[in-house]
């Protein structure tokens, strides 16, 4: 049942004292959160780049350069110059290897930074199989060349015609981010958000060009995936930026930074900012309710505060209550801004005051309506068994703030008892829960908020996930809809999701929406079922004797006919081909391979480009004839040439 073995040795040799480099790389997720392969915006090669570019962002914010490159070869290799002040050379060593070394100690050097651990780039460099530094300055250049955190190169020369600043080059290491790749789209949503809140700076991606003028108002232009209401309301203070509209979407939506910085949980600035700007609309009125002034909102928040406390390394939600140590508490700060600000606006602009109030009352007009159900289906959903009838729920969530697994919180969506059976039995019960559906989901496309609280599995879907007030409750990090492969669980899929997309776009914008890619086909040796390891050894030995090669493996789990292919060839004359039909025919046992450490997801993103409403309208709306003309002539029969045992 785990723990030590009784009588196990235990003396001073057991005691170990690891260097910088070994800890970081024995418990990289203590500095960079997840490790990750590249599908996700929080695995840690995109906390690799962005430790990096935080330097240079400081740089810029310190006046000291407003360009910066960023070079991405391969998929692999990184390269990142800035033109500020360059890494004083005679502490270059210390900077990028020695933890707790750092200029950002020193607030006359650099105020109001995000990186203040002195931790970033060390990590950068220990997990990096090739870690490049050169600093410009004063007409010279030194460089150094760092392998997994140990130092094999450093020289110093002359570079009278370079401009100052800093250029560092990485690759991550391979043996700890198995198979990762950098997604290009991932990577250019991240510079996007730098430039919106660095009014002036220029970022180059691989040669191309980034920029924003108008800050936040940029960013909610080209993230919005609904129209405006009203022209978006654009303030800017010392220390302080907001923007916000509203739109006809369901739920609030916001976008939250710091020094700079995304900070996509939010945190002390966003809860401040949500509090008072439905208090100031209240009192500019004089009636309506925070959650009906708040419903629909878009809106964006960045402030710079010195030595800012974020709640971990990965610095993605503020902990600090003070705008400096000792100084103005946060709270305050934004409460006078927006207040003072914000009302001011609402009586200079009457017509925009006149759209808000119009939007108030129309979703007063709908809470009001379905009150009385939305009162039941509370009391419904607290009364209902959900441990035992829909949720089989985990230890550990999303909203357990000072959880380290935290991240890891998910839930499954699933169709049937079988599957979900499956599921259950081998999931982590620490971190995986289980939501089972009872046949296909509602439509609802085109309904109001009322269908939520009415139909049950929406009604207790909604309180498994404590999403009803907003996102600030998500109990999961990862929503998964884990359906069949096949058209029924497709069908499945599209509804599960555009439930999401009625009523939560949020949930699916802030990256919270994934589906579960299973396998298709088990590819595998036939002596695969052949339990004696005496057996199996004789056979490897006869093989040898005929120079032929023993293989590596016994089993593969194929996703894609390509991938099957593949595996027949590897396996072949030996390849034993099984079809999974559903979910439910996968063993608990081999189901923890496709849920655990290789677990393949794949993210629901929502762009500006998408087209959502006429998507959703054409797909799942009541524009039958049309559908079934496009399916017809878009149909593709495939000849189903797989056998179930070959």
């Amino acid at each position: 049942m785990g723990g030590t073995e009784v009588g196990a040795e235990y003396s001073e040799k057991n005691i170990r004292t690891l260097s910088d480099v070994e800890h970081i790389r024995m418990r990289p997720g203590m500095y960079i959160g997840r490790l990750g392969d590249g599908t996700l915006p929080e695995d840690g090669i995109y906390v690799l780049l962005k430790e990096t570019i935080d330097n240079s962002i400081d740089e810029f914010r310190m006046k000291a350069g407003r360009r910066i490159e960023v070079t991405i070869d391969g998929d692999r290799r990184v390269g990142v110059r800035d033109y500020g002040r360059g890494i004083p050379q005679g502490k270059l060593v210390e900077a990028v290897s020695r933890l707790n070394t750092g200029g950002k100690y020193d607030s006359k050097a650099f105020k109001k930074s995000v990186g203040m651990n002195g931790v970033g780039i060390k990590a950068v460099n220990f997990l990096s199989s090739r870690f490049e530094v050169r600093s410009f300055r004063d007409g010279q250049m030194r460089c150094l060349v760092f392998e997994k955190g140990a130092l094999k190169e450093d020289r110093t020369e002359d570079a009278p015609a370079e401009k100052t600043g800093t250029y560092i080059s990485f690759e991550p290491d391979e043996s700890l981010f198995r198979g990762y790749a950098y997604r290009e789209e991932i990577v250019e949503t991240m510079l996007r958000n730098y430039t919106y809140l660095n009014s002036g700076l220029t970022i180059t991606f691989n040669g191309q060009k980034i920029v924003s003028r108008n800050g936040l108002e940029d960013l909610l232009r080209d993230t919005m995936t609904t129209e405006t209401l009203y022209p978006i309301v654009h303030l800017k203070g010392e220390d302080i930026e907001i923007a916000f509209t509203h739109t006809n979407q369901y739920g609030e939506e916001y976008h939250s930074f710091v020094n700079g910085q995304s900070t996509t949980q939010g945190g002390t600035h966003q809860s401040a900012f949500k509090e008072h700007i439905a208090r100031t609309i209240k009192e500019h009125f004089n009636r309506y309710e925070p959650a009906d002034i708040r419903h629909g909102m878009v809106a964006a928040i960045a402030i710079n505060v010195e030595e800012p406390i974020f709640e971990s390394q990965t610095k993605i939600k503020l902990g600090s209550l003070t705008m400096s140590p000792g100084g103005e508490g946060i709270n305050k700060f934004v409460s006078d801004f927006v207040k003072r600000e914000v009302d001011n606006y609402l009586y200079k602009h009457p017509a925009t005051a006149e759209a808000i109030e119009t939007k108030i009352k129309e979703s007063e007009r709908e809470r009001k309506a379905i009150a009385g159900v939305t009162k039941l289906a509370r009391e419904r959903a607290k009364k209902a068994d959900m441990h035992n009838r829909k949720l089989r729920d985990c230890r550990i969530h999303y909203s357990d703030v000072k959880n380290p697994l935290k991240e890891e919180s998910s839930i499954f969506i699933t169709e049937g008892d079988s599957a979900s059976g499956s599921i259950t039995k081998s999931r982590d019960v620490n971190t995986q829960a289980v939501f089972s559906l009872r046949g296909k989901p509602l439509n609802s496309f085109g309904l109001t908020r009322r269908v939520v609280y009415e139909n049950e599995e929406f009604n207790l879907l909604q309180a498994a996930l404590d999403i009803e007030e907003g996102l600030d409750g998500l109990r999961y990090n990862k929503v998964i809809i884990a359906t069949d492969a096949d058209v029924d669980g497709m069908h499945i899929r599209l509804l599960a999701i555009t439930f999401f997309l009625q009523f939560f776009p949020e949930l699916i914008k802030k990256g919270h929406v994934y589906v579960l890619q299973t396998p298709l086909f088990r590819v595998r040796n036939r002596r695969a079922k052949i339990k004696d390891k005496k057996v199996i050894a004789t056979e490897d030995a006869k093989l040898a004797e005929r120079g032929e090669q023993a293989k590596d493996f016994i089993t593969r789990y194929c996703y894609s006919e390509e991938e099957r292919q593949e595996a027949i060839r590897a396996l072949a004359p030996d390849a034993e081909i099984t079809r999974f039909k559903g979910l439910g025919e996968i063993s608990p046992e081999e189901f923890s391979g496709f849920i655990g450490a290789d677990i393949r997801l794949e993210q629901v993103t929502l762009h500006k480009t998408d087209q959502v409403e006429k998507l959703l309208s054409f797909y799942m709306g009541r524009n039958t004839p049309e559908r079934q003309r496009f399916i017809i002539e878009n149909l593709v029969v495939e000849e189903d040439v797989i056998e179930e045992e070959v």
